[in-house]
């Protein structure tokens, strides 16, 4: 799931730039402070920019003041200062990363040393919230079962990732959520899984872990998979887009909304196309 959700940097505000990087490394603050310092080790860009998104949605200001941190411990820098919002999120994050290494395990990959990083961090986040941890593993275990049976239908694969961002959407906006909130979040959740299935295309059918565009398409590599089956995918993606483009102009926002619009429409579809040209990561840019 980590790792697809980036800004366009060329078309990013210096301002939303800094406040970007300050949520980062506050972040990571309240990673330590929910689940402790080696859970830290799994601070995202996609959590990075749900925190954003959730602050200015729920209304809840962000205060930046010069800090210092566990690796600038000289220099302060500008960290948003840590409140209730991104401790549970750091939680969350720390619960994904445990989920996705033990994904990894499971399809026969490495991660078992990593994972002992995030078990200490997963049960103190079990322990402090109970509610959203629970409804993150009632849709994990349905999306394994969707897996395990093989579902070949890219937009069925994707249904419990993005029925579980929908919930998140309840759970953290409560009496905001409406039903465009829900709607943008499902999409976004549907559009990490995608993504991560289409980018890991070529290593899935090599080692004959579960993917649905495999199964949908079974094209040797994606070079291929592209040629022949290009505009369907990008039409799958642009659908994506465009109900997600509806819903976030239908939501009340609190603050000032740039950033978050750079990352859902430019920041996504950038990605998008670099997965399905079979590109490079781009570099992110979050040191002072």
């Amino acid at each position: 799931m980590f790792g697809y959700v980036r800004y366009d940097l060329p078309n990013l505000y210096i301002k939303d730039m800094m406040l970007y990087k300050a949520m980062y490394c506050g972040l990571c603050k309240g990673i330590a402070q929910s689940c402790g310092q080696a859970a830290r080790m799994g601070l995202s860009y996609d959590m990075t920019f749900l925190s954003a998104l959730l602050h200015n949605m729920t209304g809840t200001d962000i205060k930046v003041e010069k800090q210092n941190c566990f690796e600038h411990r000289v220099k302060k820098r500008p960290i948003a200062v840590v409140d209730e919002l991104t401790k549970e999120l750091g939680a969350l994050n720390t619960v994904l990363c445990y989920y996705k290494l033990t994904d990894d395990i499971e399809d026969g990959g490495k991660g078992r040393g990593k994972r002992l990083w995030f078990k200490k961090g997963f049960r103190r986040a079990k322990k402090s919230y109970p509610e959203m941890v629970s409804l993150v593993e009632e849709y994990m275990k349905t999306q394994g079962e969707t897996e395990r049976s093989r579902c070949a239908s890219p937009d069925m694969a994707a249904d419990p990732t993005a029925g579980m961002m929908q919930s998140l959407s309840d759970y953290f906006l409560k009496d905001k959520a409406t039903e465009h909130t829900r709607r943008l979040f499902y999409g976004l959740g549907k559009w990490i899984y995608l993504i991560d299935a289409l980018d890991d295309y070529e290593k899935d059918k090599k080692k004959k872990n579960y993917n649905p565009f495999v199964l949908c398409y079974g094209d040797k590599d994606k070079k291929s998979l592209m040629e022949r089956n290009g505009g369907e995918i990008a039409f799958l993606f642009n659908t994506m887009f465009y109900d997600m483009r509806e819903s976030l102009a239908q939501i009340k926002f609190y603050f000032n909304r740039d950033l978050t619009d750079n990352v859902i429409l430019r920041g996504m579809p950038l990605e998008t196309d670099r997965v399905m040209k079979g590109l490079p990561p781009r570099k992110m840019q979050v040191e002072i």
